[in-house]
């Protein structure tokens, strides 16, 4: 096959893991955004949804996209579930001081991670793909599945920016990230609406996990790389910054894609690496995030 088409299919790949990792990377932004917590748990949160979408999509018999579109809805609101529980017998009780959160999400990162090894086990597990059309390209057939990964992405990504920004339940989150004394003052219930935003992290993760666990077999330690890619998209766009989260994740996605398809997947992680360094030392507050005042 000639250049155009190994540039053709990287592009894609890339765009795929772009929209996964842009939608988890939101959720890490939101939470860090709103309630200046570093979420170290959120890459299980991703394993919790995957592990949960291969449970479900198994209890029903017949045609896989019943048993897809039922982990689809339920693996989210259940991951949703319990992180507000976790923050309301957790986090909530440390007054959100940034060193015990963190601590206290890497405690959560253990338990979560040993549960789903006791109940789940060590194998991995596939989820077979709601469809399987291949959709023709110029120079090879393209999975169907994987840009619908791509177009749901997109749809939850506006979803979510919408609520953040038309809504009242959007003005109430980014008062309380604003200035959570006077938000309190006001009557609003601060620590709902940090559970809320704690378990709509966890949920976006859990999404995208659905999402990606057709092609990427469902694994309790699968958390662990997607949770870095996070955390260097968000250094990289600017934490709290919605904008700045799609860019990182698309520059990310797309670097991982082809420098992996050319050259190696390691080149590719020292290259995200170097990217966090290079923001790090000239930009602090990423490329779209505020400076701090």
């Amino acid at each position: 096959m000639a250049f155009g088409p190994y540039l053709l299919l990287a592009t894609l790949e890339g765009l795929v893991t772009a929209a996964v990792l842009s939608l988890m990377a939101l959720g890490l932004s939101l939470v860090f955004g709103v309630m200046r917590v570093v979420n170290v748990a959120h890459g299980e949160f991703y394993m919790l949804g995957a592990v949960l979408a291969w449970w479900f999509s198994t209890m029903l018999g017949g045609h896989p996209a019943v048993g897809f579109l039922l982990a689809l809805v339920l693996s989210p609101l259940v991951v949703a579930a319990v992180a507000f529980v976790a923050e309301r017998l957790v986090l909530s009780r440390l007054n959100y001081e940034p060193e015990a959160t963190i601590v206290a999400t890497i405690g959560l990162l253990y338990i979560i991670q040993q549960l789903a090894l006791s109940f789940y086990g060590a194998d991995a597990r596939p989820v077979e793909a709601p469809f399987s059309y291949r959709i023709q390209l110029p120079w090879f057939g393209y999975s169907a599945y994987k840009l619908a990964v791509i177009a749901a992405s997109m749809v939850m990504m506006i979803g979510t920016w919408l609520v953040l920004t038309r809504t009242k339940i959007g003005l109430v989150m980014r008062a309380t990230q604003y200035d959570r004394e006077t938000a309190q003052a006001f009557g609003i219930p601060v620590g709902k609406v940090y559970a809320g935003v704690f378990a709509l992290g966890a949920a976006l993760a859990a999404f995208a996990a659905v999402l990606i666990v057709p092609i990427q077999q469902a694994h309790y330690l699968m958390g662990h790389d997607p949770l870095l890619l996070s955390f260097i998209v968000v250094i990289i766009g600017g934490l709290g910054s919605l904008r700045g989260t799609v860019v990182a994740a698309i520059l990310i996605g797309l670097s991982d894609g082809i420098v992996s398809m050319f050259f190696s997947p390691t080149l590719a992680k020292m290259l995200a690496t170097f990217l966090v360094a290079m923001v790090l030392v000239f930009r602090p507050q990423g490329l779209f995030g505020a400076a701090a005042r």
